[in-house]
């Protein structure tokens, strides 16, 4: 059985139940801004819990930003937001020393890196070398400026919204970036009905001022620590080696899915799992996310992007093909 491992620390009903409603506090705070896109919304408070860093990648005017701005005023935490362009220096991202001459010493002014959720708007529309000053601070949570290395507070996550990349101006992100971010988001068109609905909220009044904090930085780590202790059996971890080991084995992909990729797909559906009241991870939480935590860190080969296959579809294909494991 994938919950027969039971340990010290294992979560009470008590708890689950406590973390499920707060994050069901986030997930309809958030979709009083975000109409109809409640599966998005769902992965954005998966990745919140699970310490995990998103993507926001889609056409422009579908609702990136605020997507991003609702997620970020749920949580009563420090706020920052960047705009990527291509002038835009590494330095305005992380801080800089600078001289004070009554002092005689120089002083860190922290850039905008050194908040609880920082808002990354149109992420490749900056240099190459701009954005490889989030590597450090996404992975490692601290950034090392002039050789000292100052940390970040938690709880921390990064939400980088950016357009296509065959859009003018922009810079594909390189496979070291995309690899840290735990899932790669598309809002697409909104149907009909929550079309009419968005132009009537926003032609009336704006409904991401009136978003008010439903929980603060305190109990998101809380949180946090609490999918820590959902558990794993030993035949999930299997499920997921194999799956990034089929990835890696793909006719059509000649970069597959890393240890850091099972890592966040683990982190992820062991948050998921805990949404949906259990304290033990199954193979459904683990496919639900597949795609969306794999699919960005795949690089296909030229012929398959010539085809039209996408990274989805040689998750799709993954999971067909390995075995699930009985429970």
């Amino acid at each position: 059985m994938f919950d027969s491992t039971l340990s010290a620390s294992a979560l009470q009903d008590e708890e689950m139940q406590h973390v499920a409603r707060r994050a069901g506090h986030i997930a309809t705070n958030i979709a009083s801004v975000i109409l109809g896109k409640e599966e998005i919304i769902r992965a954005c408070v998966v990745a919140l819990l699970a310490g995990g860093h998103i993507i926001v990648e889609d056409f422009p005017g579908v609702g990136k930003t605020l997507l991003a701005k609702s997620l970020a005023r749920s949580v009563n935490c420090r706020f920052t937001r960047v705009q990527f362009t291509p002038d835009l220096l590494p330095s305005d991202v992380t801080g800089v020393s600078v001289f004070n001459q009554k002092t005689g010493e120089f002083e860190f002014r922290a850039g905008p890196i050194f908040a609880n959720i920082v808002l990354a708007d149109e992420i490749n529309r900056a240099s190459p070398k701009t954005q490889s000053s989030l590597l450090e601070a996404m992975e490692e949570r601290q950034a090392t400026i002039d050789n000292i290395t100052h940390p970040i507070e938690p709880p921390f996550m990064v939400i980088a919204t950016q357009n296509p990349i065959e859009y003018e101006g922009t810079y594909p992100l390189p496979e070291a970036q995309l690899d840290r971010f735990m899932m790669r988001l598309s809002l697409g068109y909104p149907s009909a009905e929550a079309e009419e609905a968005i132009l009537h909220e926003q032609t009336s009044h704006n409904p991401l001022e009136e978003l008010e904090p439903v929980l603060n930085s305190a109990e998101v780590l809380w949180m946090q620590q609490a999918v820590t202790r959902v558990r794993v059996a030993p035949a999930l971890r299997h499920y997921v080696v194999a799956i990034l080991g089929d990835t890696r084995e793909q006719r059509n992909v000649y970069l597959g899915a890393s240890p850091r990729a099972g890592i966040s797909l683990l982190r992820a559906a062991k948050a998921l799992a805990l949404l949906r009241g259990r304290d033990f991870v199954v193979p459904k939480d683990i496919k639900d996310l597949a795609g969306r935590v794999l699919a960005h860190r795949l690089m296909l080969s030229p012929d398959a992007k010539v085809h039209g296959l996408t990274p989805e579809a040689v998750v799709a294909k993954v999971l067909d093909t390995v075995p699930v494991p009985a429970s």
